[in-house]
């Protein structure tokens, strides 16, 4: 993400240290904490869109969609509040979650809230499994929602204190590769599943246990980060960590700025309160807008209503969760750059001039679906290759260490709230707004993309310790910098 100062690799301390064999495994297992959010966003739209899973909890909507072709208008098919609930429910408590687990990872460590969002999600996979009613089912979702806020909030701080810093980016983005994968595996299940009459809903809710696992037993192996255990005064051992991690045997210097670090961060007693002085305001502003703006892309939308959406433009049941599969395999293995807006667009445009504003299209000839399906595949690509990792990516490794904690639980905070409002109100939106919807994203990502070009400078190659840096360079930053001691000097390009 490229803003208006661009801070050269070299700028600020260059620590030595490998990328270790360690370290890589060390990143690998930390980030499967993404597979239990990729997860639900995948399964939850496959699910809706279960004609036994819609008999059993919702027959109102099963009933208006099993009329659909009858219809006038097709948009409105699955508008329905208490089954948005079913899926937005769970962003609710990954917000109070969130809040949560910022002070269990300040005061107990990144490990501890890793393996209570794995416990957390594992009670409630088992609970959506065997949901007898739609109580159960929501007190699943709930459940669900505790443990991703609890791993939103840890893992990317631990990926970006464990990676050395000329290769965090990389290693950090793990976390974003392993959301696709999770979503990918959950598309894959649903499509298998749905065939199976009566109960294969159970099995895609249910199987959410595995990747919760998978994060329980792979925190039991992962070291606590030299950051963490300095903020809790085990020095030695934060040394004997550095060390181990960075596969060299003098890291003296990154060590005592870490020490130096954590000395001025406990002279912060609050950090909700000091976020909001002066000299945090780019923090703050980024911790909001950056997570904000993840979710006005509308990806969310195309991830966990894929199946309902492509229900609704026509498709049959095993081929829209055909379609939500296809975009899912582009996400994971998404590798050049989209034109994002222009994009979603022509989305709008293919949409629109089927359908019109009556929402009737008749039967949907296979050539028009195929370019929907691939201009959707062509937005989700560009998605996966920027705001996807990067929305997660930055908004780590640019907190201050006295402050990190809770502009990290801000950041998974409004992720979800918006996550929340997107899910909750999709299907209401769709109703009114028709093809609509799609330019009302269009419209955000052109906001976004000049927010970020003229406010969020370069971060790559600038350790964590350091990113002070890039802020008092700003043009439009340093005048909220200027009491604070004067940082090295960086180079501008």
């Amino acid at each position: 993400m490229a803003g208006g100062v661009i801070v050269s690799a070299t700028a600020g301390k260059d620590y030595p240290g490998n990328l270790t064999l360690h370290v890589f495994i060390t990143c690998v297992i930390a980030a499967t904490g993404g597979l239990i959010f990729g997860y639900d966003l995948g399964i939850s739209g496959g699910v809706i869109s279960m004609d036994d899973f819609l008999k059993k909890f919702f027959p109102a909507v099963y009933r208006k969609q099993s009329l659909v072709h009858q219809s006038v208008n097709q948009y409105c098919a699955f508008d329905s509040q208490i089954l948005t609930l079913f899926t937005s429910s769970l962003y609710l408590a990954a917000l109070v979650s969130s809040i949560f687990a910022s002070y269990i990872t300040r005061k107990l460590g990144r490990r501890v809230s890793m393996v209570a969002g794995g416990v957390l999600f594992a009670v409630g996979a088992i609970l959506n499994g065997f949901a007898q009613n739609l109580a159960m089912l929501i007190i699943g979702r709930l459940l669900l929602g505790f443990g991703i806020g609890s791993a939103n909030q840890s893992v990317p701080i631990y990926l970006s204190e464990v990676a050395p810093h000329r290769y965090r980016g990389g290693l950090n983005m793990m976390f974003q590769l392993s959301i696709t994968i999770g979503i990918l595996v959950a598309d894959l299940l649903n499509y298998f599943f749905a065939k199976i009459d009566g109960w294969g809903w159970r099995l895609s809710l249910g199987i959410a246990l595995v990747p919760a696992l998978i994060i329980i037993i792979g925190s039991f192996f992962l070291p606590e980060t030299p950051n963490s255990l300095i903020e809790r005064d085990h020095h030695e051992k934060a040394k004997e960590k550095l060390i181990e991690l960075r596969g060299i045997p003098n890291v003296d210097e990154e060590f005592n700025d870490l020490i130096t670090a954590s000395e001025a961060a406990k002279l912060v007693k609050n950090s909700w309160r000091n976020i909001i002085e002066r000299q945090y305001r780019p923090h703050l502003v980024m911790a909001i807008c950056i997570p904000m703006f993840q979710q006005l892309t509308g990806m969310n939308v195309i991830v966990f209503y894929a199946p309902v959406l492509f229900r609704t433009i026509g498709f049959k049941n095993q081929a829209s969760l055909m379609s939500a599969l296809i975009t899912g395999i582009i996400n994971s293995l998404a590798t050049v750059v989209s034109i994002l807006t222009v994009d979603k667009l022509v989305v709008a445009l293919a949409i629109g001039l089927k359908f019109g504003v009556s929402g009737n299209p008749g039967d949907l000839p296979t050539w028009y679906a195929v370019i929907v399906v691939i201009l959707i595949c062509i937005f989700v690509a560009g998605y996966a290759w920027s705001w996807g990792p990067l929305g997660w990516l930055v908004p780590s490794e640019i907190f201050p260490l006295e402050i990190r904690s809770a502009a990290q639980s801000i950041t998974v905070s409004v992720n979800m709230i918006f996550t929340f409002i997107i899910a909750q109100v999709f299907t209401a939106m769709l109703c009114h707004m028709k093809f609509g919807l799609f330019l009302f994203f269009a419209f955000f990502i052109m906001v976004m993309g000049l927010f970020i070009y003229y406010l969020l400078p370069e971060t790559k190659g600038v350790p964590i310790e350091e990113m002070i840096t890039v802020w008092k360079n700003h043009p439009y930053w340093r005048k909220y910098l200027d009491d604070l001691p004067s940082p090295k000097k960086v180079e501008l390009v």
